[in-house]
């Protein structure tokens, strides 16, 4: 068998290998990355809530 083809052969199972290794690990990442989406979402909300000026109550005698 020529040395070129067997080369490319090997090369092409490599490629096919990384993209299945790919294709698993963007099926798992989509929960991870929503999960901390949310996450920086709550903290960023908590901190609006924190930082918001008060009303201020004014009684009146």
């Amino acid at each position: 068998m020529d040395f070129n083809a067997q080369l490319a052969r090997q090369h092409r199972a490599d490629l096919h290998a990384g993209a299945a290794a790919d294709h698993l690990a963007a099926a798992v990442k989509p929960a991870t990355e929503l999960r901390t989406r949310v996450g920086w979402t709550l903290v960023g909300l908590g901190l609006r809530l924190v930082s918001a000026p008060r009303p201020v109550v004014v009684l009146a005698p």
